[in-house]
Formats: C-alpha cells, sequence, structure tokens
C-alpha cells in the first residue's frame, strides 16, 4: 500500500510528528509513505485545508497513491474538503476506536485527524495507536463481522453514488482554478512522488501542462 501524508498550513510544524508516527506503522507492514508536506520549512508553499481535498484528489484519482493521511486544526475541515471531491471517500478520527471502525465499515480512502484540537501529552502515542488500528486488517472486513455483507454494499452503493454526482477529476482540473491548482502541486516533493506512481495518464499529462 502507498500512503500519502498531507499537513495543511496552520499544523506544518506537526509534519514531522505525525510522519515519524505513520511510517513507524507502515514499515512494520511493508507500506510506503510518501510525505507531501507542509513541511514546517520558511518560504514553502501554503496549503489550506481545501487545498488538501483537491491535491487528496489529485493522488487518489491518478491511483499515485492507495491512501491518504490528512487533518487540520479539529479534522473536520479537511474531511469536507476531501469528501467534496469524486473518488474519495475519507473519515474523521480522533482516537484508534474511530481509525478501526472507518476502516472496517467504510472502507474508505483517506483519513483526516485533528492536530490543535485534543493535540496535547500523549498526542505521538495517540496517532500511533490510531494508525496501527487504522491498518491492522484488511479494508472494508466490517464490524461487527457478522454485518461485513450489509457494510460493504452499502460501501459499493455510495462510491456508485458519488460516480454519479461528481464530475470526473480530469473535468475538475481543467475547470477549475489554474493559479488554486498551481498552488496546490508546488510543493517541494510532489513532481517527484507524483510522476513516478501516477497510473492514470491523461490526469499526469495535464498536471504536467500545467507544471
Amino acid at each position: 500500500m502507498r500512503i500519502a501524508l498531507i499537513n495543511e498550513n496552520s499544523q506544518a510544524a506537526k509534519n514531522a510528528i505525525i510522519y515519524e508516527s505513520l511510517k513507524s506503522v507502515a514499515d512494520e507492514k511493508g507500506y510506503e509513505v510518501f510525505n507531501y508536506g507542509m513541511y514546517g520549512k520558511d518560504g514553502e508553499s501554503q496549503l489550506t485545508y481545501v487545498q488538501n481535498g483537491l491535491l487528496a484528489a489529485i493522488l487518489l484519482n491518478a491511483k499515485a497513491v492507495d491512501f491518504v493521511v490528512t487533518g487540520c486544526g479539529t479534522g473536520e475541515g479537511a474531511m469536507v474538503a476531501l469528501n467534496s471531491f469524486p473518488g474519495v471517500v475519507c473519515g474523521l478520527a480522533v482516537e484508534p476506536t474511530d481509525a478501526y471502525l472507518f476502516s472496517q465499515i467504510n472502507g474508505g480512502n483517506a483519513l483526516s485527524i485533528p492536530y490543535a484540537k485534543g493535540f496535547g501529552w500523549g498526542a505521538e502515542l495517540n496517532l500511533r495507536l490510531m494508525f496501527e488500528r487504522l491498518f491492522a486488517e484488511e479494508m472494508g472486513g466490517g464490524y461487527p463481522k457478522e454485518r461485513v455483507i450489509p457494510e460493504q454494499r452499502n460501501a459499493r452503493i455510495l462510491n456508485d453514488i458519488k460516480k454519479i454526482t461528481h464530475t470526473d477529476m480530469l473535468t475538475i482540473l481543467k475547470e477549475i482554478d489554474q493559479d488554486f491548482l498551481k498552488e496546490t502541486i508546488a510543493g517541494e516533493k510532489f513532481k517527484d512522488y507524483f510522476f513516478a506512481n501516477c497510473q492514470d495518464q491523461e490526469i499526469a499529462d495535464y498536471i504536467q501542462s500545467v507544471l
């Protein structure tokens, strides 16, 4: 599994803490983590939680990653932003049980976490435990297990509905404010990570033309 970490600007200073917690769990599972920032450096390209949503949608729809870990101060804004795009099902987790139940019941491909609200003593421990539970079992396995069939059916229905109610990603990229798009993909490591892993040539070609 390839996992992207995306931080918005207000919580950029916590990127290293989040990355180390995520990578420690991913390494044990044999997963790859791509840290798209923000990194908390002076002068780096800014990402708002709305741009988190756009960047996550680009990565997931282009199949450059399989899962996105993101968040903001409360986690709410990033979750809403990600769910505004096609091909993205993002949950919110405050503690490990949230992460586990989302992975098993909803089987989504993104998780938003609060990095300001409640982020105090033991925060890095809570992060690690959340990531352990998030990736403990195959996504969509059901909870409780006897509910797996209706839960998987509901997840498929939601995905089908999103295909109807959302414009496709390439159209969004062409119609969205191009300056906003350029700012979103201006991260230090975006080009290296994205083009090495992108599996949708049309999206790759358009992103390349924007860059």
